[in-house]
């Protein structure tokens, strides 16, 4: 339940795409904040190794680690800005 004195807020604006590293590089060269949470899946961090769980157990968050980026999104952003953004994006997927 929302309470009436209070708004949402949304923490990340998450894509997929198998050309994330070079989608967050070009969009950084634009001045474009971006982040890569998450790189390592957890089945493969050395703090649950002891779980015995190895590459290609987890194929689908093995994919989702590999082609997540998460592009700004906050409260501030204007509509000039998420415009920037769209078209940042939309000329690096027209290359």
């Amino acid at each position: 339940m929302t309470s009436q004195n209070t708004t949402q807020v949304f923490h990340l604006y998450a894509i997929r795409t198998a050309k994330r590293d070079l989608l967050n590089n070009f969009l950084g060269e634009k001045g474009i904040s971006t982040g890569v949470y998450y790189p390592v899946p957890l089945h493969l961090q050395k703090a649950l190794k002891k779980l015995g769980y190895k590459k290609g157990d987890f194929p689908v968050t093995e994919a989702m680690s590999r082609d997540m980026l998460c592009l700004p999104i906050y409260p501030e952003l204007t509509e000039q800005q998420q415009n920037y953004i769209i078209d940042a994006i939309k000329s690096f997927f027209k290359k």
